[in-house]
């Protein structure tokens, strides 16, 4: 079993632990933008000698939180698709959308107060779609396969009363993805973005 596995396991079981221990609490629904920013060096492909490169994006986003008691709560985030620029050597190859839907359980220091961080942990599922083939993969079938991985969140929440709020946070993700031309492996794209945002939320 391999590191991500391992991780991931971890976080079920966490989520499962606390689950069966909570209180009923509040929903916290936030929306708000992220921007979504891979690492910069995003693998090589055909034997290396192909090195992928992988753009930011900005969208939307929403997040719903059931707080099972004033510190613990289970988040999921949800986006409009975002979409990426995949270069290769240099070129523009490709674009490419993706949905990365995140549950993470997350711990608040200072619940009730004005000021509130937290930190989370989580899983991520994404989804690739609508691959657009351009320059040197002109006329060739690019497929994405979609991705497994841990997640990890920090922010803070800044209360302005009992039911109004303003978040800043920043995610890790850890995002494979495998790439196949007509049909043939050619390599992992490592993508592991940080996600940074900011959000509105009302607590209801």
């Amino acid at each position: 079993m391999n590191s991500r596995m391992l991780a991931l396991a971890a976080c079920l079981g966490c989520v499962t632990g606390i689950v069966h221990a909570a209180e009923r609490g509040d929903w916290v629904v936030k929306f708000g933008a992220h921007a979504v920013s891979p690492k910069s060096d995003n693998g090589r492909l055909a034997g290396g000698a192909l090195k992928a490169d992988v753009g930011d994006d900005v969208r939307p986003t929403i997040s719903f939180e059931y707080f099972l008691t004033p510190n613990w709560g289970v988040e999921v985030l949800g986006a409009l698709p975002f979409e990426h620029e995949v270069k290769l050597n240099g070129a523009h190859a490709a674009d490419v959308k993706q949905l990365p839907p995140t549950v993470s359980v997350q711990y608040h220091f200072l619940p009730g107060q004005q000021f509130s961080p937290f930190v989370g942990v989580g899983v991520n599922y994404t989804r690739f779609f609508s691959v657009k083939e351009k320059g040197p993969l002109a006329g060739t079938r690019l497929d994405l396969s979609d991705s497994w991985g841990p997640a990890v969140h920090a922010g803070f929440d800044v209360n302005f009363d009992e039911h109004w709020l303003l978040t800043l946070d920043v995610r890790w993700i850890g995002i494979e993805t495998d790439a196949k031309v007509d049909g043939a492996k050619v390599g992992t794209v490592k993508i592991d973005p940080f996600v940074y945002g900011i959000a509105a939320g009302y607590r209801f």
